[in-house]
């Protein structure tokens, strides 16, 4: 399936100054001191294309700090006036479409909260029917690549052509090092389904932790994302909301400078000569491990139709647990990644038993419509 976009190319629709793009400024607006001393340090840094605030702030529970409200999007003004920056700020109705238009904001974005609800996104499409404005759209909270296509598409056919999509990772049971894990492979599948999207990482969100967001950073970039948006305090010891994992303007500068920014194509034809055929080398070995793959499945489905007719069980755990240990042995003598080898092993076992499950079920319903048949003929 491919994703069937009408949009502009990123730097159509946004002056990009500096790269990588970066985004930058605090969580969220708490006032007009802050958000305008930060705004102006960032300005000074030279590395910021665009101003963000957050000036409606979804929380988990109510009490918290929802945001300073509408009273915000002035200091927005103010800060674009003085510094000369584009501003941007998350909606998540159609009344902040409409307050935010109305206060000049260049930018909108739709925040993961949001972009897990069909009908929010509906919302604001509605909103922005008619509208000329650039709007990046958050991955959900949950990873569902088919909830994120499926807004971007709904903004697109309100006649949003200045489209991009923000990775800001999704939610896991599983604890980690991360807020949100990235699951590099949902926003790689997202720019499969859809070249020319241009994809903007958030490492802050990701991270959680400011300590993190370098590493994280470069490896957006590195998978060929089109910009970063980082969160920026001028004091993050005091900010209101998530004040572990915005960094001040000075850092955040730093930070941009030790980023190392590559091409996705080169120029050299040394370079594209070799590449191509390491390429062919890798495509060779690629058929060869689907042939031997689907050899494998060939055995599998003799081995379930052997159990079947033995009535013999579908799983083995014995011999699942010998796989595992004879796997990762041999990984380790070839420097393979011991959890890239688990979770193929996992793969093609659960494929395996995947097969072996549909056999037996098959031999059960044939013999199920035999003994239809021969009722039948009884009666």
């Amino acid at each position: 399936m491919k994703l069937q976009l009408n949009i502009q190319p990123l730097n159509t629709w946004l002056n990009i100054n500096n790269e990588p793009l970066i985004i930058s400024g605090p969580c969220s607006a708490e006032t007009e001191e802050q958000l305008l001393t930060t705004a102006h340090l960032l300005a000074a840094t030279g590395k910021v294309s665009v101003l963000r605030a957050g000036i409606w702030k979804p929380r988990t529970r109510p009490g918290e700090f929802e945001g300073i409200g509408s009273i915000g999007l002035e200091w927005l003004k103010r800060a674009k006036a003085e510094t000369g920056l584009p501003t941007a700020v998350e909606v998540a109705n159609a009344k902040h479409v409409e307050e935010a238009l109305a206060a000049g904001v260049d930018i909108l974005w739709i925040g993961a909260r949001s972009t897990v609800n069909p009908f929010t996104v509906q919302e604001i499409a509605d909103a922005l029917q008619g509208v000329d404005i650039p709007v990046l759209v958050k991955n959900p909270v949950n990873p569902d690549l088919q909830l994120w296509a499926g807004a971007l598409e709904r903004i697109n056919r309100a006649g949003i052509t200045k489209l991009g999509a923000i990775h800001r990772g999704f939610s896991s049971f599983e604890k980690s090092s991360f807020r949100n894990e990235p699951m590099w492979e949902l926003a790689i599948q997202l720019k499969t389904l859809c070249p020319e999207l241009p994809i903007i990482n958030d490492p802050s969100h990701i991270c959680g932790n400011r300590e993190l967001i370098p590493y994280i950073s470069q490896k957006a970039l590195d998978l060929d994302m089109q910009g970063l948006m980082i969160e920026s305090h001028v004091d993050p010891s005091v900010a209101w909301t998530d004040a572990k994992q915005q960094v001040t303007p000075a850092a955040l500068a730093e930070l941009a400078d030790r980023l190392t920014v590559r091409e996705p194509e080169s120029k050299n034809e040394a370079f594209t000569d070799q590449l191509a055929e390491l390429r062919k080398q890798i495509d060779k070995i690629d058929d060869l491990l689907l042939q031997k793959l689907g050899e494998r499945m060939a055995i599998v489905g003799k081995i379930g139709e052997f159990k079947r007719d033995n009535q013999v069980t579908i799983l083995q755990v014995n011999r699942w647990d010998a796989i595992i240990k004879k796997g990762i042995s041999f990984a380790k003598a070839l420097k393979l990644d011991l959890n890239f080898t688990e979770k193929f092993l996992e793969l093609v076992h659960g494929e395996s038993i995947r097969k072996q499950t549909e056999i037996m079920n098959a031999g059960k319903a044939e013999k199920g419509i035999a003994a239809e048949a021969h009722t039948e003929v009884k009666s």
